[in-house]
């Protein structure tokens, strides 16, 4: 009888939109950028600049409406493995581990293994 795997669980990513990282292996190891977009089904982030890959796109017509599409070489950032960024402190400016910690209040925080400041995610301008 033939019985399925059982689906690993996605683990959660320690790294979120807005973040700074440090690309440590690959094609554009040294380059540093912002995290666009995180994919943890497939374990993987988006970085700004990073991993720029081109598709060639042929010109036509976008599905359910009027609008003609322009063809030709697109440029855009394809995902990265998690395990090849390494996230930058923004208090010591260096690649580093992160380290789950609870504060005196209950809530929980990520802190700096190598400065041992919290880790405080840069906020967002929301857009108007």
């Amino acid at each position: 009888m033939l019985r399925n795997k059982p689906r690993p669980q996605p683990r959660r990513l320690d790294l979120a939109p807005g973040d700074t990282v440090l690309v440590i292996a690959g094609k554009d190891k040294g380059k540093t950028g912002e995290i666009l977009r995180t994919l943890p089904r497939e374990g993987k982030v988006v970085v700004k600049g990073v991993n720029i890959l081109k598709r060639h796109v042929k010109a036509g017509r976008r599905a359910g409406g009027n609008v003609a599409m322009q063809g030709g070489i697109v440029d855009f950032e394809a995902p990265l493995d998690r395990s090849n960024v390494m996230l930058l402190c923004p208090s010591c400016n260096r690649p580093t581990r992160i380290k789950h910690i609870v504060l005196e209040n209950g809530e929980r925080a990520l802190q700096c293994r190598r400065c041992g400041e919290p880790y405080e995610r840069p906020r967002r301008a929301e857009a108007q």
